[in-house]
């Protein structure tokens, strides 16, 4: 089966040329069905939000405070409506418990620097880290009652995707457990007024997530902890452009959904844990990848697999040579897809006139990675 031209040049331009990213052939076929823990040490300023439920209550153990001090904290960084962020809010904890937490203990690991407002009701969070590096988080209100926070996983990203603005930046670190969960606190403590809950949250802001595993699974399960933030884990996505090796750790270690994006695939057969529907995503390109011929190839390419397909409008930014495809003809393309019984949903954009939609997060600078040479069939659509 001839492969979609999109996904054929995404594998080797798409992403940047000589990428160090696993065949494309081995997508399909790798998906399949704990981290290390933080080490602690007694006497130590120590982050936290960046251990999980056991590791805190194995360090309040080793300070000589009760398990039971250690849910208290744990509740009142991530529950009860709470979601502390100085020590005063640490309400009902023990006063010696509270001192040795001013004492040894951050509660922060972001700040603040602005929020923007889209037209469209989106919010869009620029938070410093503690090194000056600047990150963004967008807030996504719905009609239905859904209110869905995308966090980042990465400052920059090394994919280099020639239609994301964030691949411009190459990337320039990886976010801690502790930087990637206070994100969606954040998005609780600022907006839970205004929007009501914050049910969602999608890893598709700054960062390829899996390049950054180890803390995108703590990160992850810290959010769906019953006694935590209580997010469903089907309803706590992780993107990934396609890292076979971290896909299947991910399908073994996390209950979380998973999105794929089909920027590099093949048409093997996947492999799933019973019950589990992975997303595809598909990001819509005038003249490149949205024709009848392409919509009937991706049909064909996902036959018999459990999943659902997500068409994302191509949001321009500068830099980029692509154009969104027509909504029109991307109905046409979905109408397709659903008269052979598949699931698809078309992702509007949202928050584009504040860089906030998908693919616009970032800011490159001075320093940018290379645009690179589109091929020559494609050029006639640029």
């Amino acid at each position: 089966m001839a492969a979609l031209p999109l996904l054929r040049w995404g594998a080797s331009s798409l992403r940047g040329g000589h990428s160090s990213a696993p065949p494309s052939s081995r997508l399909f076929s790798a998906l399949r069905r704990p981290p290390a823990a933080a080490r602690c040490e007694p006497g130590s300023r120590v982050m936290l939000k960046g251990m999980d439920y056991p590791e805190l209550e194995n360090w309040v153990r080793s300070q000589g405070f009760r398990p039971g001090q250690a849910m208290m904290l744990w509740k009142c960084l991530y529950g009860n409506n709470v979601w502390a962020h100085c020590y005063d809010e640490l309400a009902g904890l023990n006063k010696d418990f509270r001192k040795m937490l001013t004492d040894h203990a951050d509660l922060k690991a972001l700040t603040v620097k602005d929020i923007l407002n889209a037209s469209d009701g989106t919010r869009k969070i620029l938070f410093s880290l503690e090194d000056g590096s600047v990150i963004e988080t967008v807030v996504i209100p719905c009609t239905s009652g859904r209110t869905t926070v995308c966090v980042s996983s990465q400052v920059g990203c090394a994919m280099n995707c020639q239609f994301c603005f964030t691949g411009r930046m190459g990337l320039r670190k990886h976010l801690s457990t502790a930087e990637i969960v206070e994100q969606a606190v954040f998005a609780r403590r600022l907006f839970s007024d205004e929007f009501g809950s914050i049910t969602n949250v999608v890893f598709m802001g700054m960062g390829e997530p899996l390049h950054n595993i180890d803390n995108v699974l703590k990160a992850s399960a810290i959010m769906v902890d019953e006694q935590g933030l209580q997010f469903s884990p089907r309803k706590v996505t992780v993107s990934t452009s396609g890292l076979v090796p971290q896909i299947k750790r991910f399908l073994q270690e996390s209950n979380c959904a998973l999105a794929v994006s089909l920027n590099a695939t093949t048409d093997e057969e996947i492999r799933l844990k019973k019950k589990y529907k992975v997303f595809f995503e598909y990001v819509m390109l005038a003249g490149v990848n949205d024709s009848v011929d392409d919509a009937k190839r991706l049909v064909d390419l996902v036959r018999g697999i459990p999943c659902k397909i997500n068409l994302i409008s191509f949001n321009p930014h500068s830099g980029s040579q692509f154009k969104p495809t027509p909504d029109e003809k991307i109905i046409e393309f979905r109408n397709i897809l659903i008269q052979d019984g598949l699931v698809v949903f078309v992702r509007l954009s949202r928050g584009d006139d504040q860089m906030a939609a998908c693919g616009q997060l970032g800011e490159p600078g001075d320093y940018q990675l290379p645009l690179l040479r589109v091929p020559e069939k494609f050029q006639v659509a640029l």
